[in-house]
Protein backbone atom coordinates (compact mmCIF):
# COMPACT_ATOMS: atom_id res chain seq x y z
CA UNK A 1 0.00 0.00 0.00
CA UNK A 2 1.45 3.66 -1.02
CA UNK A 3 0.43 6.23 1.78
CA UNK A 4 1.11 8.95 -0.17
CA UNK A 5 -1.78 8.12 -3.00
CA UNK A 6 -4.66 7.71 -0.51
CA UNK A 7 -7.29 10.22 -0.81
CA UNK A 8 -8.93 11.85 1.87
CA UNK A 9 -11.95 9.62 2.30
CA UNK A 10 -9.46 6.10 1.94
CA UNK A 11 -6.93 7.35 4.50
CA UNK A 12 -9.97 8.01 7.02
CA UNK A 13 -11.63 4.76 6.49
CA UNK A 14 -8.00 3.22 7.25
CA UNK A 15 -7.57 4.98 10.04
CA UNK A 16 -10.99 3.93 11.50
CA UNK A 17 -10.38 0.42 10.64
CA UNK A 18 -7.06 0.43 12.51
CA UNK A 19 -5.13 -0.49 9.35
CA UNK A 20 -2.93 2.47 9.60
CA UNK A 21 -2.03 5.12 11.57
CA UNK A 22 -1.99 8.45 11.69
CA UNK A 23 1.65 8.96 12.58
CA UNK A 24 2.60 6.55 9.91
CA UNK A 25 0.81 8.20 7.33
CA UNK A 26 1.93 11.27 8.40
CA UNK A 27 5.89 10.19 8.62
CA UNK A 28 5.04 8.77 4.88
CA UNK A 29 4.45 12.01 3.56
CA UNK A 30 7.46 13.37 4.98
CA UNK A 31 9.81 10.68 4.09
CA UNK A 32 8.62 11.57 0.64
CA UNK A 33 9.11 15.25 1.04
CA UNK A 34 12.73 14.75 2.15
CA UNK A 35 13.59 12.68 -0.65
CA UNK A 36 12.43 14.10 -3.65
CA UNK A 37 10.94 17.85 -2.15
CA UNK A 38 14.81 19.21 -2.57
CA UNK A 39 13.96 19.09 -6.27
CA UNK A 40 10.44 20.67 -6.78
CA UNK A 41 10.82 22.99 -3.78
CA UNK A 42 6.85 23.09 -3.06
CA UNK A 43 7.53 23.97 0.31
CA UNK A 44 8.59 26.85 2.24
CA UNK A 45 8.92 25.67 5.81
CA UNK A 46 7.89 21.98 7.34
CA UNK A 47 5.83 21.41 11.17
CA UNK A 48 7.22 18.06 11.14
CA UNK A 49 6.99 17.90 15.29
CA UNK A 50 3.94 19.73 15.59
CA UNK A 51 2.43 17.15 13.04
CA UNK A 52 3.75 14.58 14.51
CA UNK A 53 1.82 15.30 17.64
CA UNK A 54 -1.24 16.09 16.27
CA UNK A 55 -0.98 12.62 14.47
CA UNK A 56 -0.31 10.93 18.26
CA UNK A 57 -3.43 12.44 19.57
CA UNK A 58 -5.55 11.18 16.67
CA UNK A 59 -3.75 7.54 16.94
CA UNK A 60 -4.70 7.65 21.16
CA UNK A 61 -8.43 8.55 20.10
CA UNK A 62 -8.72 5.99 18.03
CA UNK A 63 -6.77 3.18 20.17
CA UNK A 64 -9.97 4.08 22.59
CA UNK A 65 -12.37 3.51 19.93
CA UNK A 66 -13.54 7.15 19.86
CA UNK A 67 -15.18 8.15 16.59
CA UNK A 68 -12.98 10.93 14.50
CA UNK A 69 -14.07 13.13 11.66
CA UNK A 70 -13.14 12.70 8.35
CA UNK A 71 -9.83 15.03 8.07
CA UNK A 72 -8.83 13.96 11.38
CA UNK A 73 -5.03 12.66 11.36
CA UNK A 74 -4.76 13.45 7.98
CA UNK A 75 -1.87 16.02 6.24
CA UNK A 76 -2.49 19.22 4.87
CA UNK A 77 -0.31 21.21 3.06
CA UNK A 78 -1.22 24.85 3.55
CA UNK A 79 -0.06 27.95 1.02
CA UNK A 80 2.26 30.59 3.17
CA UNK A 81 -0.19 33.73 2.93
CA UNK A 82 -2.51 31.96 5.40
CA UNK A 83 -1.84 32.46 8.91
CA UNK A 84 -0.99 29.12 11.48
CA UNK A 85 -0.38 30.55 14.97
CA UNK A 86 3.39 29.79 16.17
CA UNK A 87 4.36 29.07 12.08
CA UNK A 88 5.96 31.22 10.29
CA UNK A 89 4.64 32.99 7.05
CA UNK A 90 6.15 34.84 4.62
CA UNK A 91 3.42 35.40 1.52
CA UNK A 92 7.20 34.11 -0.41
CA UNK A 93 8.49 37.58 0.10
CA UNK A 94 11.16 39.01 1.76
CA UNK A 95 9.23 41.45 3.31
CA UNK A 96 7.71 39.11 5.51
CA UNK A 97 11.08 36.10 5.80
CA UNK A 98 11.03 35.76 9.22
CA UNK A 99 7.20 37.00 10.47
CA UNK A 100 5.82 34.77 13.24
CA UNK A 101 1.97 34.22 12.38
CA UNK A 102 0.50 35.44 16.06
CA UNK A 103 -3.05 34.11 15.10
CA UNK A 104 -4.51 31.30 13.07
CA UNK A 105 -6.71 31.90 10.27
CA UNK A 106 -10.79 31.15 10.21
CA UNK A 107 -9.87 27.97 8.21
CA UNK A 108 -7.30 26.62 10.31
CA UNK A 109 -9.18 27.01 13.32
CA UNK A 110 -11.79 24.99 11.48
CA UNK A 111 -8.95 22.35 10.31
CA UNK A 112 -7.87 22.20 13.79
CA UNK A 113 -11.57 21.71 15.57
CA UNK A 114 -11.55 18.62 12.86
CA UNK A 115 -7.89 17.82 14.24
CA UNK A 116 -6.45 17.34 10.66
CA UNK A 117 -2.77 17.59 10.66
CA UNK A 118 -0.61 20.46 8.83
CA UNK A 119 3.07 19.20 7.46
CA UNK A 120 4.13 22.46 6.49
CA UNK A 121 3.42 25.72 3.90
CA UNK A 122 4.00 25.89 0.48
CA UNK A 123 5.56 27.79 -2.05
CA UNK A 124 3.81 30.75 -4.06
CA UNK A 125 4.43 33.53 -5.81
CA UNK A 126 5.39 36.60 -3.95
CA UNK A 127 1.55 38.00 -2.86
CA UNK A 128 -0.35 35.41 -4.74
CA UNK A 129 0.92 37.71 -7.41
CA UNK A 130 1.64 35.35 -10.65
CA UNK A 131 0.61 32.68 -12.45
CA UNK A 132 3.29 30.69 -12.55
CA UNK A 133 5.25 30.27 -8.66
CA UNK A 134 8.62 31.92 -10.17
CA UNK A 135 7.58 34.93 -8.38
CA UNK A 136 8.60 33.42 -5.33
CA UNK A 137 11.33 35.20 -3.05
CA UNK A 138 12.80 32.04 -2.00
CA UNK A 139 12.97 30.56 -5.83
CA UNK A 140 10.67 28.55 -7.71
CA UNK A 141 8.56 25.80 -7.66
CA UNK A 142 8.63 22.64 -10.29
CA UNK A 143 6.02 21.12 -12.10
CA UNK A 144 6.16 17.16 -10.99
CA UNK A 145 4.70 16.03 -14.01
CA UNK A 146 7.57 17.77 -15.79
CA UNK A 147 10.54 19.71 -13.82
CA UNK A 148 11.05 21.90 -16.47
CA UNK A 149 7.99 23.32 -16.90
CA UNK A 150 6.05 25.68 -14.14
CA UNK A 151 3.46 24.16 -11.66
CA UNK A 152 1.12 27.55 -12.42
CA UNK A 153 0.20 30.05 -9.76
CA UNK A 154 -0.04 31.57 -7.53
CA UNK A 155 -1.04 28.63 -5.86
CA UNK A 156 1.98 26.02 -7.38
CA UNK A 157 3.31 24.80 -4.21
CA UNK A 158 -0.04 23.73 -3.00
CA UNK A 159 -0.67 21.92 -6.59
CA UNK A 160 2.97 20.68 -7.01
CA UNK A 161 2.23 18.98 -3.06
CA UNK A 162 -0.22 16.87 -3.94
CA UNK A 163 0.51 15.87 -7.40
CA UNK A 164 4.11 15.04 -6.05
CA UNK A 165 2.15 12.94 -3.12
CA UNK A 166 3.60 15.42 -0.40
CA UNK A 167 0.02 15.57 0.95
CA UNK A 168 -3.19 14.42 0.47
CA UNK A 169 -4.75 17.93 0.48
CA UNK A 170 -3.62 21.42 0.33
CA UNK A 171 -5.47 24.78 0.57
CA UNK A 172 -4.72 27.72 -1.60
CA UNK A 173 -6.24 30.79 -2.09
CA UNK A 174 -7.39 32.08 -5.85
CA UNK A 175 -7.22 35.67 -7.06
CA UNK A 176 -8.01 35.35 -10.90
CA UNK A 177 -7.23 31.78 -11.14
CA UNK A 178 -4.70 30.95 -8.63
CA UNK A 179 -6.31 27.83 -7.39
CA UNK A 180 -7.71 26.80 -10.60
CA UNK A 181 -4.57 27.23 -13.04
CA UNK A 182 -2.19 25.29 -10.75
CA UNK A 183 -4.53 22.26 -10.71
CA UNK A 184 -4.91 22.47 -14.48
CA UNK A 185 -1.07 22.53 -15.05
CA UNK A 186 -0.15 19.55 -12.18
CA UNK A 187 -3.38 17.72 -12.95
CA UNK A 188 -5.20 17.62 -9.48
CA UNK A 189 -8.46 19.13 -8.85
CA UNK A 190 -8.64 23.00 -7.80
CA UNK A 191 -11.99 24.63 -6.57
CA UNK A 192 -12.40 27.88 -6.13
CA UNK A 193 -15.80 28.71 -3.67
CA UNK A 194 -18.32 31.41 -3.88
CA UNK A 195 -17.19 34.92 -2.94
CA UNK A 196 -17.54 35.47 0.96
CA UNK A 197 -18.37 31.20 1.17
CA UNK A 198 -15.36 30.82 3.32
CA UNK A 199 -13.41 32.88 5.81
CA UNK A 200 -10.64 35.11 4.52
CA UNK A 201 -9.66 35.98 8.28
CA UNK A 202 -6.42 35.46 8.43
CA UNK A 203 -5.44 35.29 4.56
CA UNK A 204 -3.03 37.61 3.66
CA UNK A 205 -5.26 40.04 1.79
CA UNK A 206 -3.89 40.46 -2.13
CA UNK A 207 -7.08 41.91 -3.43
CA UNK A 208 -9.56 42.13 -1.09
CA UNK A 209 -12.99 41.83 -2.96
CA UNK A 210 -11.64 38.56 -5.19
CA UNK A 211 -9.40 37.02 -2.31
CA UNK A 212 -10.86 33.17 -1.82
CA UNK A 213 -9.66 30.21 0.03
CA UNK A 214 -10.00 27.28 -1.47
CA UNK A 215 -9.02 23.54 -1.40
CA UNK A 216 -6.94 21.11 -3.78
CA UNK A 217 -7.34 17.89 -3.81
CA UNK A 218 -6.82 14.51 -5.51
CA UNK A 219 -10.45 13.86 -6.30
CA UNK A 220 -14.07 16.12 -6.78
CA UNK A 221 -14.88 14.16 -3.09
CA UNK A 222 -11.79 15.30 -1.32
CA UNK A 223 -12.57 19.17 -2.37
CA UNK A 224 -16.21 18.60 -1.35
CA UNK A 225 -14.97 17.07 2.35
CA UNK A 226 -12.76 20.05 2.84
CA UNK A 227 -15.02 22.83 1.60
CA UNK A 228 -17.54 21.17 3.88
CA UNK A 229 -15.35 21.77 6.95
CA UNK A 230 -14.01 25.33 5.81
CA UNK A 231 -17.28 27.48 4.86
CA UNK A 232 -19.40 29.22 6.61
CA UNK A 233 -19.88 32.65 7.82
CA UNK A 234 -17.42 34.37 10.27
CA UNK A 235 -17.76 37.58 12.55
CA UNK A 236 -14.10 38.34 11.77
CA UNK A 237 -15.28 38.46 8.26
CA UNK A 238 -17.70 41.08 7.14
CA UNK A 239 -17.68 39.78 3.81
CA UNK A 240 -18.56 36.15 4.50
CA UNK A 241 -22.22 34.62 4.00
CA UNK A 242 -24.17 33.87 6.75
CA UNK A 243 -26.67 30.70 4.97
CA UNK A 244 -27.99 27.62 4.65
CA UNK A 245 -25.43 25.15 3.21
CA UNK A 246 -27.12 21.58 1.57
CA UNK A 247 -24.84 18.90 2.17
CA UNK A 248 -22.82 16.98 -0.59
CA UNK A 249 -24.24 13.83 0.59
CA UNK A 250 -27.63 14.87 -0.04
CA UNK A 251 -29.51 13.31 -3.59
CA UNK A 252 -27.07 13.07 -5.96
CA UNK A 253 -27.48 14.79 -9.45
CA UNK A 254 -28.96 13.39 -12.40
CA UNK A 255 -26.95 14.05 -15.91
CA UNK A 256 -29.97 14.05 -18.08
CA UNK A 257 -31.29 16.64 -15.92
CA UNK A 258 -28.16 18.84 -16.05
CA UNK A 259 -27.68 21.69 -19.27
CA UNK A 260 -24.46 23.14 -19.54
CA UNK A 261 -23.71 26.02 -21.39
CA UNK A 262 -20.44 26.47 -23.62
CA UNK A 263 -19.51 30.19 -24.11
CA UNK A 264 -18.44 30.76 -27.76
CA UNK A 265 -16.35 33.63 -26.04
CA UNK A 266 -13.78 30.72 -24.48
CA UNK A 267 -13.08 28.97 -27.30
CA UNK A 268 -11.74 31.37 -29.80
CA UNK A 269 -8.08 32.57 -30.97
CA UNK A 270 -5.54 31.97 -27.95
CA UNK A 271 -6.87 28.65 -26.76
CA UNK A 272 -4.42 25.49 -28.18
CA UNK A 273 -5.97 22.76 -30.85
CA UNK A 274 -5.43 20.29 -28.93
CA UNK A 275 -6.41 21.60 -25.47
CA UNK A 276 -10.00 22.41 -27.48
CA UNK A 277 -10.35 19.19 -28.66
CA UNK A 278 -9.87 17.47 -25.68
CA UNK A 279 -12.66 19.73 -23.90
CA UNK A 280 -15.06 19.21 -26.56
CA UNK A 281 -14.67 15.68 -26.77
CA UNK A 282 -15.82 15.72 -22.96
CA UNK A 283 -18.87 17.55 -24.15
CA UNK A 284 -19.63 15.13 -26.53
CA UNK A 285 -19.59 12.33 -23.94
CA UNK A 286 -21.64 14.35 -21.92
CA UNK A 287 -24.58 15.10 -24.55
CA UNK A 288 -24.81 11.16 -24.93
CA UNK A 289 -25.10 10.36 -21.84
CA UNK A 290 -27.98 12.69 -21.74
CA UNK A 291 -26.86 16.03 -20.65
CA UNK A 292 -28.24 19.05 -22.21
CA UNK A 293 -25.26 20.97 -24.19
CA UNK A 294 -26.41 25.04 -24.62
CA UNK A 295 -23.97 27.40 -26.99
CA UNK A 296 -24.47 31.18 -24.38
CA UNK A 297 -22.75 33.75 -25.18
CA UNK A 298 -20.74 35.79 -22.44
CA UNK A 299 -20.11 39.10 -24.22
CA UNK A 300 -18.52 40.77 -21.51
CA UNK A 301 -15.47 38.28 -20.91
CA UNK A 302 -14.00 40.05 -23.64
CA UNK A 303 -12.79 42.44 -20.92
CA UNK A 304 -12.30 41.00 -18.11
CA UNK A 305 -8.71 40.47 -18.39
CA UNK A 306 -8.47 44.58 -18.93
CA UNK A 307 -11.39 44.84 -15.79
CA UNK A 308 -9.28 42.96 -13.25
CA UNK A 309 -5.87 44.31 -14.21
CA UNK A 310 -7.24 47.76 -13.13
CA UNK A 311 -9.18 46.78 -10.27
CA UNK A 312 -6.75 43.86 -8.73
CA UNK A 313 -3.45 46.10 -8.53
CA UNK A 314 -5.88 48.98 -6.98
CA UNK A 315 -6.43 46.54 -4.61
CA UNK A 316 -2.90 45.72 -3.94
CA UNK A 317 -1.40 48.86 -3.59
CA UNK A 318 -4.04 50.08 -0.72
CA UNK A 319 -3.60 46.59 1.09
CA UNK A 320 0.82 46.28 1.10
CA UNK A 321 0.62 49.65 1.60
CA UNK A 322 0.91 48.35 5.16
CA UNK A 323 4.58 46.90 4.39
CA UNK A 324 5.93 50.20 5.09
CA UNK A 325 9.20 48.82 7.18
CA UNK A 326 8.02 50.47 10.81
CA UNK A 327 5.19 47.69 12.08
CA UNK A 328 6.76 44.76 11.01
CA UNK A 329 8.38 42.72 8.45
CA UNK A 330 11.36 43.59 6.83
CA UNK A 331 13.10 47.21 7.36
CA UNK A 332 15.94 49.31 6.33
CA UNK A 333 15.74 52.25 9.29
CA UNK A 334 16.95 55.86 8.13
CA UNK A 335 15.17 58.94 7.72
CA UNK A 336 11.56 58.48 7.49
CA UNK A 337 10.98 58.77 3.88
CA UNK A 338 14.41 56.36 3.41
CA UNK A 339 13.22 53.93 5.53
CA UNK A 340 9.99 53.45 3.64
CA UNK A 341 11.84 53.61 0.00
CA UNK A 342 14.55 51.58 0.67
CA UNK A 343 12.13 48.77 2.76
CA UNK A 344 9.73 48.97 0.56
CA UNK A 345 12.18 48.57 -2.04
CA UNK A 346 14.51 46.06 -0.93
CA UNK A 347 11.62 43.98 0.43
CA UNK A 348 9.48 43.55 -2.61
CA UNK A 349 9.60 41.75 -5.89
CA UNK A 350 9.66 42.72 -9.46
CA UNK A 351 6.48 41.26 -9.86
CA UNK A 352 5.01 43.62 -6.23
CA UNK A 353 6.86 46.59 -7.41
CA UNK A 354 4.77 46.49 -10.42
CA UNK A 355 1.45 46.02 -9.45
CA UNK A 356 1.75 48.39 -6.24
CA UNK A 357 3.06 51.01 -8.87
CA UNK A 358 -0.18 50.59 -11.29
CA UNK A 359 -2.76 50.42 -8.86
CA UNK A 360 -1.15 53.50 -7.56
CA UNK A 361 -1.58 55.25 -10.90
CA UNK A 362 -5.23 53.57 -11.67
CA UNK A 363 -5.89 55.62 -8.29
CA UNK A 364 -4.92 58.99 -8.25
CA UNK A 365 -6.23 61.68 -9.25
CA UNK A 366 -7.03 62.46 -12.63
CA UNK A 367 -7.12 58.76 -13.41
CA UNK A 368 -9.45 56.89 -10.42
CA UNK A 369 -12.91 57.99 -12.89
CA UNK A 370 -10.81 57.08 -16.49
CA UNK A 371 -9.67 53.62 -14.77
CA UNK A 372 -10.92 51.81 -11.84
CA UNK A 373 -14.72 53.42 -12.07
CA UNK A 374 -15.20 52.69 -15.51
CA UNK A 375 -13.26 48.71 -14.50
CA UNK A 376 -15.82 48.41 -11.83
CA UNK A 377 -18.95 48.92 -14.31
CA UNK A 378 -17.27 46.79 -16.63
CA UNK A 379 -17.07 44.50 -13.29
CA UNK A 380 -20.94 44.99 -13.31
CA UNK A 381 -21.35 43.76 -16.57
CA UNK A 382 -19.32 41.03 -16.45
CA UNK A 383 -21.41 39.19 -13.43
CA UNK A 384 -24.57 40.36 -15.82
CA UNK A 385 -23.56 37.88 -17.86
CA UNK A 386 -23.37 34.83 -15.37
CA UNK A 387 -26.86 36.15 -13.68
CA UNK A 388 -28.15 36.24 -17.23
CA UNK A 389 -26.17 32.86 -18.17
CA UNK A 390 -27.54 30.74 -14.96
CA UNK A 391 -31.01 31.19 -15.71
CA UNK A 392 -30.86 29.12 -18.57
CA UNK A 393 -27.91 26.41 -17.54
CA UNK A 394 -26.93 24.90 -14.62
CA UNK A 395 -23.29 24.99 -15.08
CA UNK A 396 -20.32 26.07 -17.51
CA UNK A 397 -17.85 24.46 -19.26
CA UNK A 398 -14.85 25.95 -20.21
CA UNK A 399 -10.77 25.58 -20.39
CA UNK A 400 -9.27 26.27 -17.07
CA UNK A 401 -6.25 27.50 -19.19
CA UNK A 402 -5.49 28.27 -22.77
CA UNK A 403 -2.03 26.50 -22.81
CA UNK A 404 -0.51 23.35 -21.06
CA UNK A 405 1.96 23.94 -18.26
CA UNK A 406 4.76 26.46 -20.21
CA UNK A 407 8.65 26.38 -19.96
CA UNK A 408 10.33 28.50 -16.82
CA UNK A 409 11.43 31.79 -17.71
CA UNK A 410 9.27 31.59 -21.26
CA UNK A 411 6.49 34.34 -19.88
CA UNK A 412 8.66 36.23 -17.28
CA UNK A 413 9.99 38.56 -19.83
CA UNK A 414 6.68 39.85 -21.07
CA UNK A 415 4.64 40.12 -18.30
CA UNK A 416 1.47 40.59 -19.97
CA UNK A 417 1.73 37.20 -21.79
CA UNK A 418 1.85 35.74 -18.33
CA UNK A 419 -1.09 37.63 -17.59
CA UNK A 420 -3.22 36.35 -20.63
CA UNK A 421 -2.98 33.00 -19.14
CA UNK A 422 -5.29 34.15 -16.66
CA UNK A 423 -7.79 34.68 -19.56
CA UNK A 424 -10.36 32.11 -18.43
CA UNK A 425 -10.26 32.53 -14.80
CA UNK A 426 -10.36 35.85 -13.67
CA UNK A 427 -14.18 36.73 -14.90
CA UNK A 428 -15.06 34.18 -12.03
CA UNK A 429 -13.69 36.04 -9.25
CA UNK A 430 -15.11 39.63 -10.81
CA UNK A 431 -18.61 37.78 -10.43
CA UNK A 432 -17.76 35.81 -7.33
CA UNK A 433 -18.93 32.71 -8.59
CA UNK A 434 -17.85 29.39 -7.76
CA UNK A 435 -15.44 27.52 -10.33
CA UNK A 436 -13.34 24.04 -10.66
CA UNK A 437 -10.97 22.73 -12.19
CA UNK A 438 -10.82 19.14 -12.92
CA UNK A 439 -7.92 16.73 -14.77
CA UNK A 440 -9.09 14.93 -18.23
CA UNK A 441 -7.02 13.65 -20.94
CA UNK A 442 -3.43 15.17 -21.20
CA UNK A 443 -2.18 16.86 -24.33
CA UNK A 444 1.79 15.00 -25.33
CA UNK A 445 1.78 14.19 -21.30
CA UNK A 446 0.79 17.42 -19.59
CA UNK A 447 -2.49 17.68 -17.71
CA UNK A 448 -5.17 19.67 -18.96
CA UNK A 449 -7.72 21.09 -17.20
CA UNK A 450 -11.63 21.65 -17.43
CA UNK A 451 -12.77 24.29 -15.65
CA UNK A 452 -17.06 24.07 -14.44
CA UNK A 453 -18.59 26.97 -13.29
CA UNK A 454 -21.89 27.42 -11.26
CA UNK A 455 -23.99 29.82 -10.47
CA UNK A 456 -23.43 32.29 -7.30
CA UNK A 457 -23.72 30.20 -3.77
CA UNK A 458 -24.28 27.01 -6.12
CA UNK A 459 -21.41 25.14 -4.16
CA UNK A 460 -22.48 21.86 -3.63
CA UNK A 461 -24.26 21.61 -6.88
CA UNK A 462 -21.19 22.81 -9.02
CA UNK A 463 -19.64 20.21 -7.22
CA UNK A 464 -22.10 17.20 -7.65
CA UNK A 465 -21.90 18.11 -11.49
CA UNK A 466 -17.96 18.36 -11.25
CA UNK A 467 -18.15 14.36 -9.64
CA UNK A 468 -20.08 13.23 -12.55
CA UNK A 469 -18.02 15.25 -15.48
CA UNK A 470 -14.91 13.45 -13.90
CA UNK A 471 -16.40 10.20 -13.89
CA UNK A 472 -16.74 10.86 -17.45
CA UNK A 473 -13.78 12.25 -17.91
CA UNK A 474 -11.46 8.93 -16.63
Amino acid sequence: MNLKELTIKEAHKLLEEKEITSVELTKAHFDGIKKHDGNIHAFLSLTEKEALESAKKVDQRISKGEPIEMLAGIPAAIKDNILIRGAKTTAASKILENYIAPYDATVIKKLKEEEAVFIGKTNMDEFAMGGSTENSAFGPTKNPVDTNRVPGGSSGGSAAAIKAGFSVYALGSDTGGSIRQPAGFCGVVGFKPSYGAVSRHGLMAMASSLDQIGPITKNVDDAAAVFEIIRGADILDSTSADREWQSYHDKPVDIEEIKFGVPREYFTHGLAPEIEKNIKAVISKLEKEGAQIEEISLPYSEWALAAYYIIMPAEVSANLARFDGIKYGYSKMSNLKDTYLESRGEGFGAEARRRIMLGTYVLSAGYYDAYYTRAQKVRRLIKQDFVHAFKEVDAIITPTSPTTAFKFGEKTQDPLSMYLADIYTVSINLAGVPAISIPIKEVNGLPVGLQLIGNNFEDIKLLKIAKIVEDMSK
